[in-house]
């Protein structure tokens, strides 16, 4: 069975002055305000693609590390990632570094790095941004 997510985002004006928001359809999440000022400077309130990119690296690759841990025989009690995604205007997206820390008993450091790097390789969106650099520090908590 596959499943389609969606998202529409309404923009209205010019690239520089213009805004918009974006809905997630899917889970009826939303609206999220969007804008050039906050992709290319920074913001604090307004997101940017980057970041719901973000939200989905680190939630696609914990997802997949919980699943790989399991497999191993050391369920993780915890996992907590955060992918930082590098835009650079006039270049574009350029990398997404994720930083986890889990609470994995049983593991040696060693076991659980490798597993991580297997888990960032595996991600099916790390394997839909094939085109960036992805880099990973992971952490035993």
């Amino acid at each position: 069975m596959s499943v389609t997510s969606e998202a529409t985002t309404q923009w209205t004006g010019t690239l520089a002055q213009g805004s918009g928001e974006i809905a997630l359809e899917s889970s009826n999440q939303g609206p999220f305000a969007v804008n050039w000022k906050a992709r290319s400077e920074g913001s604090t309130s307004v997101t940017t693609p980057e970041e719901l990119l973000g939200a989905a690296h680190s939630s696609c690759f914990s997802m997949a590390l919980a699943h790989s841990l399991a497999e191993n025989g050391t369920p993780p009690e915890q996992i907590q990632t955060t992918a930082s995604v590098t835009f650079i205007p006039g270049t574009g997206i350029t990398g997404s570094h994720l930083n986890v820390q889990a609470t994995v008993p049983g593991i040696s450091a060693d076991d659980f790095a490798r597993i991580a790097a297997e888990a960032k390789t595996g991600c099916p969106v790390s394997a839909a941004l094939a085109g960036i650099e992805i880099t990973l520090e992971a952490t035993l908590a």
